[in-house]
C-alpha cells in the first residue's frame, strides 16, 4: 500500500537538520531497514522555496504502522527536530508505476 508521510519540523532548528541530513539520507536509501520503500522525497519549505518546514515522502508500506514506524525512526524525528508525523493513505489507484523510487524495492539490488 502507498503513503504520505508528511513530518513538521520545529521553526528555528536548521543546524540541528543539517547535522543530522547525512544520517537521514541513509535512511531513506535503506527504507529505514526494509520497513518502506521511498518512491520520492523531498524538502518542505517556506513560500520562499528555500526555508525547511519539514519533509515529505510518498512510502510504499505493508502498513500504516510500518510507515509510521519508518518516519519515527528517522534520524531527524530521533534528534528532536520533527514536530509531528501525518501518514495518509494514497487512493488504491495511486499510478507508482510513473515514479523512478530512491529506494529499492529489493534490498540487495538497485532497482530490479
Amino acid at each position: 500500500m502507498y503513503w504520505l508521510m508528511t513530518c513538521r519540523h520545529k521553526p528555528g532548528m536548521n543546524a540541528l537538520r543539517e547535522q543530522h541530513r547525512d544520517a537521514h539520507r541513509q535512511h531513506v536509501a535503506s527504507g529505514g531497514g526494509g520497513l518502506a520503500r521511498v518512491l520520492i522525497g523531498s524538502a518542505l519549505t517556506e513560500d520562499d522555496g528555500e526555508a525547511p518546514t519539514g519533509n515529505f515522502g510518498v512510502l510504499e508500506a505493508a502498513s500504516r504502522e510500518a510507515a509510521q514506524a519508518f518516519a519515527e525512526n528517522d534520524p531527524f524525528a530521533l534528534a528532536g527536530l520533527v514536530e509531528s508525523i501525518e501518514i495518509t493513505a494514497l487512493a488504491s489507484r495511486f499510478q507508482a508505476h510513473r515514479i523512478d523510487p530512491m529506494t529499492p524495492k529489493y534490498p540487495d539490488d538497485q532497482g530490479r
